[in-house]
C-alpha cells in the first residue's frame, strides 16, 4: 500500500525496495513473492531513468527468482515484467553492470515457455544482439544472452526467421571469444544448435561453424553438457550439409572422429552424452567419405563397445 500510494516519488520506491529486500530471504515471504515482483517491476518502469533504482530492483528480482527456484515455487511472470526489463535495457544500453543483471534475469525468465513467448512479443532479440556486440568481452552477459537465444529459438512459436539468422554470426563471435570458458561455450553451443535446427545458418556459415564447434570440443572435452550441446549442433549441421561433414573429417587441427572417440572415452558412463554422440555418428554415416575415415579410425570397435555397454537403449 505504501508503494502504491507514492508511485511517483522515486525516493519512496527506492526505500521500499530496500525494505522488501529484508523480507525476501524469509520463507514466510514465499506467498508474497508474486506481489513483490509486480510492485518492483512497476516501480522500475515508472522510474526507468533512475540507475540506482534499476540496479536495486533487478538485484531484488534476481533474489526473488532464486528463492522461488530453491523452494519450487512457480512464478508466473506476465508481459509487464518482460516489458519493464526491456525498457531498462533500452534506457541504460551502455551500463555494463546493469545489463549483466538484466540479462541474467532474462535468462532465468526465458526458461518458462510463457515468458519466452512474452519476450518474443516485446521484440527482445535485436536488443540481445546489440548487447552482445557491444559487450562481447563480458562472460556473464554472453552466457545469459545465449541462454535467452536458445530458449527463443527452440520455442514452438515462430520467431522471425530473419532475426534468428542475424543471431548466428553474433553467437559464433561469442563462441570464438570465449572458447576457453566452458560455461559460456556450453551456452553458445546450445544456441547454435537451436539456430541450426531452425534452419538459420546459410551455406557459407556451415563450414566455419563446424570448425568452431570442433574447437569448442577440443578445448573443453571434460564438460559433459558442452559435449552434449556440441554433438547435437554438429549432428544438425551434418544433417544439413556435406560441406560440414567434409570439414568434420579434414579440419586442420585434427579429425572430428578422433575428438568424438576421445569424448566417448571421457564420458562412457554418462548415457546422455553417449546418446548424443550416437546421434552425431548417425549423421556421419550418411556420407561415404566420412564412413571411410570412420573405418580407418576403427570406429566399429567403439560402436560395438557402446552396444555392449548399453544393451537396453
Amino acid at each position: 500500500e505504501f508503494m502504491q500510494a507514492f508511485w511517483d516519488i522515486e525516493e519512496v520506491q527506492a526505500k521500499a525496495i530496500q525494505h522488501l529486500a529484508g523480507f525476501v530471504r524469509d520463507k514466510s515471504a514465499l506467498p508474497y513473492l508474486p506481489t513483490f515482483t509486480e510492485l518492483i517491476t512497476f516501480a522500475m518502469k515508472t522510474h526507468v531513468d533512475s540507475l540506482k533504482l534499476q540496479v536495486d530492483g533487478c538485484s531484488l528480482l534476481l533474489e526473488i527468482l532464486s528463492q522461488a527456484l530453491e523452494q519450487d515455487v512457480v512464478m508466473a511472470l506476465d508481459e509487464n515484467v518482460t516489458s519493464s526489463l526491456l525498457d531498462t535495457v533500452r534506457k541504460h544500453s551502455e551500463n555494463e553492470e546493469l545489463l549483466a543483471l538484466v540479462c541474467t534475469l532474462l535468462m532465468m525468465i526465458s526458461a518458462s515457455e510463457v515468458a519466452a513467448e512474452n519476450l518474443r512479443k516485446v521484440g527482445v532479440i535485436p536488443d540481445l544482439l546489440s548487447i552482445l556486440r557491444n559487450f562481447l568481452h563480458n562472460e556473464k552477459i554472453c552466457l545469459s544472452c545465449c541462454g535467452v537465444l536458445w530458449s527463443l529459438a527452440v520455442s514452438e512459436n515462430n520467431v522471425d526467421q530473419a532475426l534468428l539468422k542475424s543471431a548466428v554470426p553474433v553467437t559464433s563471435a561469442v563462441l570464438q571469444e570465449h572458447l576457453w570458458n566452458g560455461t559460456v561455450t556450453e551456452s553458445a553451443c546450445s544456441a547454435l544448435w537451436a539456430l541450426s535446427l531452425q534452419g538459420c545458418l546459410t551455406e557459407n556459415e556451415y563450414e566455419p561453424t563446424t570448425a568452431l564447434l570442433l574447437d569448442a570440443l577440443r578445448k573443453n572435452p571434460e564438460r559433459p553438457a558442452l559435449v552434449k550441446n556440441a554433438c547435437l549442433a554438429l549432428a544438425s549441421l551434418l544433417r544439413l550439409s556435406e560441406i560440414s561433414a567434409l570439414r568434420f573429417i579434414t579440419d586442420s587441427k585434427g579429425s572430428g572422429i578422433n575428438l568424438i572417440k576421445d569424448a566417448y572415452h571421457l564420458h562412457f558412463d554418462d548415457p546422455e552424452v553417449v546418446e548424443n554422440i550416437c546421434m552425431l555418428i548417425n549423421e556421419m554415416v550418411q556420407y561415404d567419405d566420412v564412413v571411410l575415415d570412420m573405418l580407418s579410425w576403427k570406429m566399429e570397435e567403439l560402436l560395438y563397445e557402446i552396444k555392449i555397454r548399453f544393451p537396453s537403449s
